[in-house]
């Protein structure tokens, strides 16, 4: 019996491993409801296509597979567009199915009518649209291949009328997709300038960003044969930083330590698989960049070295031929630098807090960094839950933390979740949720609820637009609608049929915490949290908060930053007892 071009769809969807699609259905997606429903494939039941999309992402993201989002025609295809933002930027393997008016009424204004090439054209590398049944199924193997090579979110159009038109000619479809990853290796004329570079430089700083994901054994040999400290941006973070011991921190606007510092002081900075794009933290001066992607090479800073490649083909490639540094004064400075910067004002935002009401969130987040497990899943909301994330979830290797990095868009964290949750049933997943982004996309509790999806909700509830508040003042602006009524998330989340802890005094937040990560099922923990806890010390003066200079930053984001300052007094060790006598002069 022939199949109709919806069944075709779905069925190949099956055929590619896909368990899942996160959607709203009606109108002209009907017929696409109706091959999910008779299919494998669950149907994940959002409240807003733009929860779909960014719970795709996650999917795909925790798991390395093709995950699939699908909406209606017109309003359906426009709430998509933040979240398909978000997945393409980071890289994801997301197809988006877009269900479109009836192919005749197409040019007419038709009820609904949007032209979805055109929309989703700036978030995705591939989008077409579906003309007739025979030529849906070549744009729909050419869409799934497209994401799976690795170029960003694809979308295939699909008029409703072509959904029920039947398949003759399954050519298409019928072709394998072609899901590896070939090595690229660097220029030996590149490569070499780089070998020379480095070993005419006395001190070398190694900056690290995504794209170490697969290279940390090579990054840290690298670094121990020319004594190079360490520095990542936030997509590094997870794969670099932990049982480093070179690590000097994280630079940027949400930084902490001596990265920065080492990337300015050091003869020669290296640039390792990232795209960092905040210019102000990076030197100008004597720059190499390394990148599998040529296109990211020289368009942040000036580089006088690219190396085009996988960070660890282009490692394995040169390290014989760099010569071994026996002088790691610079690197044992920049140590102790870091463990000083950090270690002084930990105690201050953690243990000191713990009796602190309203409750301090840097004591919130690192608790939860405590008593989470060893491979949770972390989603982080855009604003002050990325300061706490970056500051206090500690990576190990197994963890892993998603968030909106480089499109930053509230609402991210409890949608991202819900599919990293359904991805990974097996594994505990814990939501950062700011309570601006939780209200945003508030519905979502529901989704979470109907599909008994265990994710641990964390509210960070400080009834203000935290992050924002913190530009006004350090544009030298008078806070304006920053704040807003206190709402209790804990009440809301009850009434939906979700468990609930609400908790004000900090002596509660433990035992809380420990009763929501033991619960077999969704939990919202609303933490009442102290609004004017944005990371600042205690002793600041007005000219430190004007503009966003590199040193103002610096101190308004001087916050503690949990168990990684464990990290940084271990490093010191590291340091040959000749240096003893220096060391001593910090502590």
């Amino acid at each position: 019996m022939a199949k109709n071009f919806a069944q075709q769809l779905i069925e190949t969807l099956e055929v590619q491993g896909v368990k899942r699609i996160y959607g709203l259905v009606g109108d002209s997606l009907n017929p696409v409801s109706e091959a999910v429903r008779t299919s494998s494939i669950e149907w994940i039941h959002v409240r807003n296509e733009e929860a779909a999309a960014f719970a795709a992402e996650a999917d795909s993201l925790t798991t390395g597979d093709l995950a699939v989002c699908a909406g209606s025609c017109g309003p359906g295809n426009t709430h998509f567009v933040q979240g398909l933002y978000d997945a393409h930027r980071n890289g994801a393997k997301v197809l988006a199915i877009a269900s479109h008016i009836p192919s005749p009424q197409i040019g007419s204004q038709f009820f609904q009518e949007t032209h979805p090439e055109l929309l989703f054209n700036e978030c995705s590398g591939y989008v077409e649209m579906a003309n007739s049944a025979y030529q849906g199924t070549r744009v729909l193997h050419n869409a799934i291949q497209s994401t799976m090579a690795g170029k960003g979110v694809s979308v295939i159009v699909i008029p409703g009328d072509v959904s029920e038109q039947e398949v003759e000619d399954t050519t298409f479809v019928d072709s394998v997709i072609a899901c590896g990853r070939p090595t690229v290796f660097p220029d030996p004329a590149e490569a070499a300038e780089l070998v020379k570079a480095i070993n005419e430089a006395n001190s070398v700083t190694l900056f690290c960003g995504e794209g170490v994901r697969d290279a940390r054994e090579q990054v840290l040999a690298l670094a121990e044969k020319i004594k190079s400290p360490i520095g990542h941006a936030f997509g590094g973070k997870m794969h670099i930083q932990y049982d480093n011991p070179f690590d000097v921190g994280m630079s940027g606007l949400l930084g902490y330590g001596a990265c920065t510092s080492a990337m300015r002081e050091a003869d020669l900075l290296i640039l390792l698989g990232t795209d960092f794009p905040y210019v102000d933290w990076l030197p100008s001066a004597n720059v190499a960049q390394v990148d599998i992607d040529a296109s990211h090479i020289g368009r942040r800073t000036t580089v006088k070295y690219p190396v085009v490649g996988d960070v660890a083909a282009v490692i394995d490639n040169i390290l014989p031929h760099v010569e071994e540094k026996e002088d790691r004064s610079f690197l044992d400075a920049q140590l102790r630098e870091h463990a000083q910067l950090i270690s002084n004002v930990v105690e201050s935002y953690t243990k000191k807090a713990a009796k602190a009401t309203p409750i301090h969130p840097e004591y919130a987040a690192s608790l939860i960094d405590e008593l989470a497990a060893e491979d949770a899943i972390f989603t982080v909301d855009t604003g002050m839950c990325n300061v706490w994330g970056a500051r206090y979830i500690t990576p190990n290797g197994k963890r892993q933390e998603i968030g909106s990095f480089k499109h930053g868009t509230m609402a991210n964290a409890l949608p991202q979740a819900i599919g990293a949750q359904a991805a990974n049933p097996g594994r505990q997943v814990v939501s950062f949720s700011g309570d601006g982004g939780l209200g945003m996309l508030l519905g979502e509790l529901l989704t979470a609820k109907l599909h008994d999806l265990p994710v641990k909700i964390m509210a960070f509830n400080n009834s203000s637009l935290g992050m924002v508040k913190l530009e006004m003042m350090v544009a030298g602006l008078q806070e304006f609608e920053t704040d807003h009524e206190h709402v209790n998330f804990a009440d809301i989340a009850a009434a939906m049929g979700i468990k609930s802890l609400r908790v004000e005094d900090p002596t509660d937040l433990e035992k809380a915490l420990k009763e929501a990560f033991a619960y077999d099922g969704p939990v919202l923990v609303d933490i009442v949290t102290d609004p004017d806890a944005l990371s600042i010390p205690p002793s600041i003066t007005w000219s430190m908060m004007m503009g966003f200079s590199r040193s103002a930053a610096k101190t308004v984001f001087g916050g503690g930053i949990g168990r990684m300052a464990k990290l940084a007094q271990a490093n010191l060790n590291h340091i040959p007892a000749a240096a003893a006598i220096s060391k001593n002069r910090f502590f």
